[in-house]
């Protein structure tokens, strides 16, 4: 018997997510509170006290979990100011992602992509057999609107998302409020990923969602309430959508685990918004001072991570050096995005240890 799998699927590049500290640790030669990580847009602070101790007293790892995660959503609301009948909580913001594609797409229907930007929106879709024709952006990563429009004319009619980051990974610039008004008058469903918006000096636009019938947001636990590990993310959604949705989900699809901490992480809002502010204020800081350093061009941003251009050098070797000394950055090198490093916000300690490297290179 000869298995077959679909040809789409055999030629698929695999999506390449950054390494656990378990196996980082192994590579390097170095136990894990050696290397600094600045490479993966984590929160270095952890999650809540209130989540260890919400996790630790829970007495009913046993059970399953509640499949309409009532209480996680009801927090959400008073969290999100959106009622929560609108919010559906995801194994990750990914899980939605790929919900959405597998829910509005048909062979052959179209996903318009702005790149450079998140890689999962152009995985996702082309799992789900869709197309994708991407409207890239401008050398200053904003996005074309006129090369939106003109994606979705040549899809004739086959077009039926488009998406957005605000921050944008992996510049961190903002999507304009009036710019998201013009691409909400296009006949598809627009869905803003606001993964980094509690870093921003913006609002969020979830609260758009219920007066708007093509607008879905996707939020996530990971980057601010530092809970990456347990995958928690969140949808709000026009009520046609979320009636689809409740169907098509898995019922348990997200834990016991990542429940109560997300439940926690609401409980805390004041600790948390205080480390949010302590990484904005570390952003600020680690861009000015890669201001300084010559062969690089940081570029401002709005969420918890700067992107640098590196100017005469090879931004693989700076990469590479970094790593020898147990500092990690992410590395770009494609269309839109060549030569550049990308650095998360981390504790004062990491930056230093970070720039003394950087000084030193130079």
């Amino acid at each position: 018997m000869t298995l077959s799998i679909r040809p789409d699927i055999a030629r698929m590049a695999p999506y390449t997510p950054v390494k656990p500290f378990e196996t980082l640790s192994r590579e390097m030669h170095r136990p894990p509170e050696q290397i600094v990580k600045l490479d993966a847009n984590e929160n270095p602070y952890g999650p809540s006290p209130k989540v260890r101790e919400a996790l630790a007293s829970y007495p009913w790892y046993h059970i399953y979990p509640d499949p309409q995660q009532t209480e996680l959503r009801e927090a959400l609301s008073r969290y999100v100011g959106v009622p929560a009948e609108f919010i559906l909580p995801g194994h990750g913001a990914d899980e939605l992602i790929d919900y959405l594609c597998r829910i509005m797409l048909e062979p052959g229907d179209v996903v318009i992509n702005c790149p450079p930007t998140f890689g999962m929106y152009d995985f996702d879709a082309r799992l789900s057999m869709g197309e994708v024709i991407n409207a890239p952006r401008d050398a200053a990563f904003r996005v074309d609107v006129a090369a939106i429009e003109a994606a979705v004319e040549q899809a004739q009619g086959r077009a039926k998302l488009l998406f957005l980051t605000s921050p944008n990974n992996p510049d961190g610039g903002l999507l304009a409020p009036e710019t998201l008004k013009r691409l909400l008058s296009l006949p598809l469903l627009v869905v803003v990923d606001e993964a980094y918006i509690e870093f921003a000096d913006a609002s969020s636009v979830a609260s758009w969602v219920p007066e708007t019938p093509n607008l879905a947001v996707l939020r996530t636990f990971s980057k601010w309430a530092g809970l990456a590990g347990l995958r928690l993310g969140y949808g709000v959604f026009p009520l046609p959508f979320m009636n689809a949705l409740w169907k098509f989900k898995q019922p348990y699809n997200v834990n016991v685990a990542a429940t109560i901490a997300g439940i926690a992480s609401l409980d805390d809002l004041e600790l948390l918004r205080q480390r949010v502010l302590a990484l904005k204020k570390e952003r600020e800081r680690l861009l000015r001072a890669l201001q300084t350093i010559s062969y690089l061009e940081p570029l401002p941003s709005q969420a918890n991570f700067v992107l640098c251009r590196v100017m005469g050098r090879s931004a693989r070797a700076l990469h590479q050096a970094l790593f020898d000394q147990g500092i990690l950055v992410r590395y770009y090198d494609k269309p839109g995005l060549s030569n550049f490093i990308r650095i998360s916000a981390g504790l004062p300690e990491h930056t230093d240890q970070l720039l003394d490297a950087l000084r030193e290179w130079a």
